[in-house]
Order: structure tokens, then C-alpha cells, then sequence
């Protein structure tokens, strides 16, 4: 009885006409940044966060997720039809979807993506509505030590899959904890690394740092690289949009495999929408029964990891609104998001805020309907928007940057320090550092601080209650394999090198 109550709760919050009005423009606006090349739901996010100032918060996560749950779709559209993944999560979705628009199979590859990916939203949304209080509840025990080792598990996860060095993805989430530390610490009042100055004593302002990373560093590389853009190269849709009843029975399985995957990879693993595609990828050329011809045009090497990045967006969701703790970069966009609306996402958000965790919900169901409808009639728009000429998307995104900043404290330091990190960004980019570990570490690392006091508190100052609590314990080893995962297959090489030895015999020996 009590969960008719939550969900009738959610849709009379979901489908007010503000809020279906949010629903549609965000998985609009996602699915043209997911159309886009290069800018991705992250930008997008920061992007839009000024307009959020003064919304309910209910409202503004709608349109937040709308916006990340759309741009999954959108990539998908231009990965086929171009060759061009619009973001990051639909590189995959190339291999396949482009051999099928090239064949004359464009449209059964885009109602293959579009079907897919509201099957695996869907999904998402269930598993989001029948386990988010259960994992609430089970939050709801974790004390001071248990949520640092949370939060550090959080962070390690996301850093060790985050970019292809683990040495730049770990510099990258230390900056984002160096930036959370400038302001007054809140225990003993002293400023910290604000060299004298007033307007640093509240701390650096999210935003800031959000848009310089992400928008104005867009703004850079598109500067840069306007010279060798090349003309875009579309397949027409031949033939209809919609499956063969073959492809019908390919699909389903497919479907349900990249779903599966791609929530608990993708979303509870904090691995993100871009590594739940590949893993999807991976499993559909091991389990599929035609695996022979992934990598040729197959539906299933476009069904599974579209499914995949999809229920990726929904089971992030999970780590942020129950235990506000962001599985990928664009989560913790939206965490910082909610922080400045006033928010604490926590175990306790189902209890003390029911109506805007079970609003989203409600509008979730609601987004992935407009997604389907939206998106299959609209296709030849979608693709138009790879013709808008590279400077007035510059532009635009210029403006949007500067603008948000200013209004939010009508602040030109603010605007020089956007700036500043605008180029931190670029050359970040450049020397192949991943930008969102910066966003986790300085999201997290306030909350990761006061968590750690808290529990130095309770324990007169000692560190063993991080390892005497078996919760905490757990997580904190966890941790450890997450941020070393990269290197123990050397590990085992070396195991398995040892005893092929006869035992650990060297080959001198041995001879």
C-alpha cells in the first residue's frame, strides 16, 4: 500500500505542467547534445545549471536526468549515420551501426538503438523504484567511517576506469581535492589556501570549475581544430524504420544482455555509460549466436551496447540519490548541482524528501516514452545539426558559459578564474588527462573530510576504526583492488611465470 502511495505521490509531482514541460525540453536538449560531437551530458549539465537557480529541486533534477538519459540516445544517432560518435558511451554503437546504414540497414539500426535503449531505461527505472529505499535502509546504518570508506570507494572506482593512465586519472582526482580545500576549514575557522583573499573564503564556486573544465574547454578544442574540420558524410535511410521480425528475434536477447550488464556494470560498479558499452560489446561476441558477425553489420553489436549505456544512466542514479555518492562524472555534475540547490542526496532523501525522489522516478518513465516518440520521426532533424557551422556552436556555448557564471554572484573574478581553468582544461585534453576526477574529487572531498573528523572524533583519534568495523572494512578493501585492478594481470603473469619455473626455480637453476 505504501508503495502505490509513493508512485501516486511521484506522478502527481512528474506530471505537473512545469515538470512534463522540464521532461520534454531535457530529453530534447539531451538527445541534440547527444547528437553533437564532442560535447556530452557533462557539458550539458554544467551547462544548463544557472537556469536551475530558483527551480524546486524536483524540477531540476528532472530536467538534469532528462538531459543524461537523452544524450545516451542521441549518440547513437549520428554513430550510425556518419560514423561519428556524439559521445563517448556510443563509440561502440560505430562498429556495427555504420556497416548497417551502409548496407541500407540505417533504419532497423536506429529502431534497433531507440527501442533498445527505452527497453534498458525502463529497466533502469524499476530496479531504481524497487531497491533504492532497500539500499536507503541499509545506508541508513552506515555511521561517519562507513561513509568515507564509501566515498573513497566511490572515488577509486570512478579514477581507476577514468582515462587510459592511471597516474594522470589519480593527479587529476588529488586537483579536485586540492580545489575542495580552499575556503575556511569548518572545525577550527582557519582559511586555507586563499592567499589573502576575501572572495576565496567561501571556497571555489562548483560552477566555476564545472563550466571552465567541460564548456570552455569544448570552446578550445573547437577553436583549434575548425582548420581540419572535414565535410560529414551521411548514409540515407533506406527502406523503413522498423525491425524485421529476424531482427526482432535477434534483438531480445541482445537487449536483455546489454541491460543486465550495463546496470550492474555500468551503474553500480560506477564504471560508467562508456565502460558498460564496451562490456556489453564484449559479451554479445562471447554469449551471441551470431558473434561472427559483430564487427559487420550486426543488430546485436548495436542492441546491446545501446541497452547497455542506457541502463548505465539509470543504475548511477542509485549511488546518488541513495548514498550521495556519484558513480560517474556526469553524476557528480548533477550532485554538485543539487548540492548548491540546497540538497543533500543521502539514505535519508526517501525518507525526508519522498517527493522528489519519486517525482524523478515517475518522470523517468515518463522521459523514456518521450524519447521513443521523439526521437524515430525526428531522425533527419537529429543528423541537420551536424551542418551547423562549428563557430556558432562556439559561440553559443561561449555565451552560455559566461553568462551563467556572472549571474550567479555577478562576479568578474569569477569569470577569470572560469577562464583559467578553461585552459587548465585544454591542456589537460591535450596531455590526455581525464577531467572528470577533477569534479569527483572536489565534490566528494569536503564530505570526505568531515566524515573522517567526525570519525576521528568518535574514536579519540585513532585510525583503527576504519578497519575494526567490518563494513567500512569491506568497502576499504574494495577500494584497494579497484584502484590496483589495473595491474594485476602483471600480478598473475608473475604468479604464473613462478610456477611454470617448477615452482619458483630460476631458469639458471633449472638448467
Amino acid at each position: 500500500m505504501e508503495f502505490i502511495q509513493h508512485i501516486t505521490l511521484g506522478f502527481g509531482v512528474a506530471a505537473t505542467p512545469f515538470n512534463l514541460l522540464l521532461s520534454f525540453v531535457g530529453v530534447f536538449l539531451g538527445t541534440v547534445i547527444g547528437v553533437l560531437p564532442g560535447i556530452g551530458p557533462m557539458t550539458g549539465i554544467a551547462l544548463l545549471i544557472p537556469v536551475t537557480f530558483g527551480m524546486p529541486p524536483a524540477s531540476a533534477i528532472i530536467l538534469m536526468a532528462g538531459i543524461y538519459y537523452g544524450a545516451m540516445y542521441g549518440g547513437s544517432t549520428t554513430s550510425i549515420l556518419v560514423n561519428t560518435p556524439g559521445e563517448s558511451s556510443s563509440v561502440v554503437t560505430c562498429i556495427d551501426g555504420h556497416k548497417m546504414a551502409k548496407a541500407g540497414r540505417a533504419g532497423p539500426a536506429l529502431a534497433a538503438a531507440a527501442i533498445g535503449s527505452f527497453v534498458a531505461g525502463t529497466f533502469a527505472t524499476i530496479m531504481l523504484m524497487l531497491f533504492g529505499p532497500l539500499v536507503a535502509k541499509l545506508a541508513l546504518r552506515f555511521g561517519p567511517p562507513e561513509f568515507f570508506s564509501l566515498m573513497l570507494l566511490g572515488m577509486t572506482v570512478v579514477t581507476s576506469l577514468a582515462g587510459r593512465s592511471m597516474v594522470k586519472a589519480l593527479f587529476a582526482t588529488l586537483m579536485g581535492l586540492a580545489i575542495a580545500m580552499v575556503g575556511i576549514d569548518l572545525q577550527s575557522g582557519v582559511q586555507r589556501f586563499t592567499f589573502g583573499n576575501i572572495q576565496f573564503m567561501d571556497g571555489i564556486e562548483f560552477l566555476v570549475v564545472a563550466i571552465g573544465l567541460f564548456a570552455l574547454t569544448e570552446v578550445l578544442i573547437n577553436l583549434s581544430e575548425l582548420k581540419t574540420a572535414g565535410k560529414v558524410e551521411m548514409e540515407s535511410i533506406k527502406g523503413g524504420l522498423w525491425l524485421t521480425k529476424e531482427d526482432w528475434k535477434r534483438f531480445w536477447p541482445s537487449s536483455i544482455r546489454g541491460t543486465l550488464s550495463g546496470f550492474f556494470v555500468g551503474g553500480v560498479a560506477g564504471a560508467g555509460a562508456a565502460v558498460a558499452s564496451f562490456v556489453s560489446y564484449g559479451i554479445e561476441k562471447r554469449f551471441s549466436k551470431h558473434r561472427k558477425e559483430l564487427g559487420e553489420g550486426a543488430i546485436e553489436g548495436v542492441t546491446g551496447p545501446e541497452s547497455a549505456n542506457n541502463a548505465a544512466a539509470g543504475g548511477s542514479l542509485i549511488y546518488l540519490l541513495c548514498l550521495g555518492i556519484p558513480g560517474s562524472g556526469t553524476t557528480a555534475i548533477m550532485l554538485g548541482a543539487l548540492l548548491m540547490l540546497g540538497l543533500q542526496p543521502g539514505p535519508l532523501l526517501f525518507t525526508t524528501q519522498p517527493a522528489f525522489v519519486w517525482g524523478l522516478i515517475a518522470s523517468m518513465y515518463i522521459g523514456n516514452i518521450m524519447l521513443l516518440v521523439l526521437n524515430l520521426p525526428l531522425v533527419g532533424m537529429w543528423v541537420k545539426l551536424l551542418k551547423v557551422p562549428s563557430y556558432l556552436l562556439t559561440l553559443f556555448i561561449l555565451m552560455f558559459s559566461f553568462l551563467g557564471v556572472y549571474t550567479m554572484n555577478n562576479s568578474v573574478q569569477d569569470l577569470l578564474l572560469m577562464t583559467l581553468f578553461g585552459l587548465i582544461g585544454y591542456g589537460m585534453k591535450r596531455a590526455d588527462i581525464p577531467a572528470s576526477p577533477v569534479i569527483l574529487g572536489m565534490v566528494l572531498g569536503k564530505m570526505m573530510e568531515e566524515r573522517f573528523r567526525q570519525a576521528m572524533v568518535i574514536s579519540d583519534g585513532s585510525l583503527g576504526i576504519f578497519v575494526t568495523r567490518p563494513i567500512s572494512l569491506g568497502l576499504l578493501v574494495i577500494a584497494v583492488l579497484a584502484i590496483t585492478n589495473p595491474y594485476w594481470k602483471y600480478v598473475i603473469q608473475g604468479v604464473k611465470k613462478l610456477f611454470g619455473n617448477g615452482g619458483g626455480a630460476t631458469p639458471a637453476a633449472a638448467a
